[in-house]
């Protein structure tokens, strides 16, 4: 939480100078007339001096929260400007204050819990984008619906009001302005009306058909990476601070320690399983079910980790005593081309929801063939789904891959999503004792949530 101001914010004295005496002159013998005093009058602080007195963190945090209740729309710095002091009076005013442009305690917690609240009502989080090691904002309760490609990442709100994309490519000896130039005219449906270049960044925005759009763009050495938003009209009360923010927060080249893993794993994670056996074996993603402090299969309670296959990054998990579970068949199906995935999304990107769904993805070999990339990536907590090929027969098991979240920056883009064939799996769960079963059971009532529980 951001710290308060300590003290109250007003117009402050620049300071007291001795005072000045004013001598007769000496008489000899005569007594000493008393001395007289003249005092200064301190001069009084502008509210941009006032706010230049501060900490340059507490005036990011004041622009920030500006932004967030609608009153301020330049760039968030910490620099002390005219736009951050006419947004203090102006939200001053919207509170039936007097606008002086220093905000005093009571002013600025108003607008800190003002900024909180709304933040809150988006969903705003700083993420790192797995593909690139992008930091950027997202408004997650704006846009649930996610997806990964090989060359971009996606976020977008069910009805498709809202979009956000970050975009990378290699592109030789870019510049900011001949990569501001191309987004201008792709679409070409894209009317400009405000651009920034600068040497490292550039933006843009104006209207794309229907929607507004904002674009704001930066490439390091040959890597260009952008971030692009579009969203009705309608929406633009709502999504206009968060377009401030998140330009704001957008760091598409992270500086620090470029240590290759795998993102810190979540305190309780969402996978999806699929039934193989009467007896209760589950075959689920490896990483999905590591160091889970509690195991629990959603509807039928909790269940053990019996074996793993680190290679393929399978598990099965077992549940003990229930009833009416239905396995799928694992009959001799093959990934051809394309694959249906059935799996069941995280609750966070169905409103709190647990429905199964299913959808469609391409198959891509990756590497000498023995990896089988599937784009588009489904759908967060869909790890572990069901993949039927086109004759509805078991393809194999879609995982969502963790990907390296730092390295270098011309690295290539890992798949975001990968099939472990049919084979494979039969195979790991004929190693482990699973005794599976060739029926047509449909795979949307075999699937099962995973729920891995970390602290």
């Amino acid at each position: 939480m951001r710290s308060m101001l300590t003290a109250t914010l007003m117009f402050a004295a620049a300071g007291t100078s001795a005072p000045a005496q004013i001598t007769a002159p000496a008489t000899v013998g005569a007594k000493p007339k008393p001395v007289a005093t003249v005092p200064v009058r301190p001069a009084l602080q502008t509210p941009a001096e006032t706010a230049a007195a501060m900490a340059q963190a507490e005036r990011l945090a004041i622009q920030s929260d500006l932004a967030w209740v609608g009153q301020y729309n330049g760039a968030i710095t910490g620099e002390v400007s005219e736009r951050m002091v006419t947004a203090i009076r102006e939200f001053q005013k919207a509170r039936g204050s007097k606008p002086t442009g220093v905000l005093n305690p009571q002013e600025r917690g108003v607008l800190a819990e003002t900024a909180k609240r709304r933040q809150d009502n988006v969903g705003w989080k700083i993420v790192t984008e797995a593909g690139t090691g992008a930091r950027l904002g997202l408004p997650t309760k704006l846009v649930p619906q996610q997806s990964f490609e090989a060359d971009a990442a996606k976020w977008g709100s069910s009805t498709g009001t809202i979009q956000i994309q970050l975009s990378r490519r290699k592109e030789a000896n870019p510049t900011t302005a001949k990569l501001a130039d191309h987004e201008k005219h792709e679409p070409a449906e894209r009317k400009v009306e405000y651009t920034v270049v600068k040497p490292d960044f550039f933006v843009l925005s104006g209207l794309q058909g229907l929607k507004k759009f904002y674009v704001r763009g930066q490439h390091k050495g040959d890597e260009v990476r952008i971030l692009t938003i579009l969203y009705d009209q309608a929406t633009e009360g709502t999504v206009q601070p968060v377009v401030i923010a998140m330009s704001s927060a957008f760091n598409p080249f992270p500086t620090g320690a470029q240590i290759a893993g795998p993102p810190p794993r979540k305190g309780v994670e969402y996978g999806t399983g699929v039934v193989v056996s009467d007896d209760g074996a589950i075959i689920a993603d490896r990483q999905v079910t590591d160091g889970c402090l509690t195991i629990a299969i959603a509807g039928y309670g909790n269940a053990d980790r019996l074996a793993e296959d680190k290679e393929h990054d399978l598990a099965v998990l077992r549940i003990y005593g229930a009833r009416g579970l239905k396995p799928l068949g694992l009959n001799n199906g093959a990934a051809k081309s394309a694959v249906e995935i059935t799996g069941i999304a995280d609750p966070q990107n169905q409103g709190g929801g647990a429905a199964v769904s299913s959808v469609k993805a391409s198959i891509t070999p990756v590497g000498s063939g023995n990896e089988l990339a599937l784009s588009p990536a489904p759908a967060v907590g869909f790890s572990g789904a069901a993949a039927l090929d086109g004759d509805g027969k078991f393809a194999g098991i879609a995982l969502l891959k963790p990907v390296v979240v730092a390295g270098p920056a011309n690295a290539a883009p890992a798949a975001q999503a990968a099939l472990v064939s049919a084979d494979t799996v039969r195979e790991f769960l004929r190693a482990n004792g699973v005794a599976t079963t060739d029926g047509s059971t449909a795979a949307k009532a075999s699937v099962v949530r995973v729920i891995c529980v970390r602290k």
